[in-house]
């Protein structure tokens, strides 16, 4: 990271993952992968062989994509992911040291925020928990041509922001889909909490992981 910190390539921006991130959601994300994978294989866009496991939802709907699945099929998948997201936000709170952490961010870099739940439910958490006016833009799965692990997100965001160079910003996540995406977009990923193995694993590399909110501040 230190190369990052030299006046040539100040950061500007920093992107921010939503759940488990700056959120601590109660999202049941097993539960709705396996309610997506079994309406899927209820349509006939996945096969009952397909191993789930290592996949996220993300993952699973990316490939029947692929496999050709109709777009009134994946709009009812969304639509069930969309169910379990809003109510897994019901009563989400703030990660410790969310609220300061932006406060001191807020006026002084580009804020975004990347998340593969719907912009609504996105909306709903973040008004919620009081933090939906730090941010300058945020992206749902609905402005995405893909979700996470795909950079789709990131690069709307760097459209968005054409006067603030790729190499000016840092992708903040928990998950390996957070660091693929940044990785793929050529931004460099911090790593925040415990999922820094999984990310190894799957070949992302952070360049810099904190266990603390406020210690991105040594970075910025």
């Amino acid at each position: 990271m230190e190369a990052l910190l030299n006046k040539e390539n100040a950061i500007r921006g920093i992107i921010f993952d939503m759940d488990n991130t700056l959120l601590q959601s109660h999202i049941d994300f097993p539960a709705m992968k396996q309610a997506i994978a079994h309406f899927l294989i209820r349509e006939g866009t996945l096969t009952r062989e397909f191993s789930i496991a290592p996949h996220t939802t993300s993952t699973i709907l990316a490939h029947v994509k692929e496999e050709g699945a109709s777009e009134e099929v994946l709009t009812a998948a969304l639509q069930i992911a969309e169910g379990y997201e809003l109510t897994g936000m019901e009563g989400a709170g703030l990660e410790p040291g969310a609220l300061e952490l932006l406060d001191k961010l807020q006026g002084n870099y580009g804020l975004a925020l990347v998340t593969n739940n719907s912009y609504a439910a996105a909306l709903r958490a973040l008004e919620n928990t009081g933090i939906k006016e730090r941010f300058d833009l945020i992206v749902g799965r609905d402005q995405m041509e893909a979700m996470k692990p795909s950079p789709s997100g990131n690069l709307f965001v760097l459209n968005h922001f054409s006067e603030i160079e790729a190499n000016a910003w840092i992708s903040v996540g928990d998950s390996w889909i957070d660091g693929q995406a940044a990785k793929e977009a050529r931004i460099p990923f911090i790593s925040y909490g415990n999922g820094v193995p999984l990310m190894v694993e799957k070949g992302v590399k952070p360049a810099a992981h904190i266990d603390k909110l406020l210690s991105l501040l040594d970075y910025v």
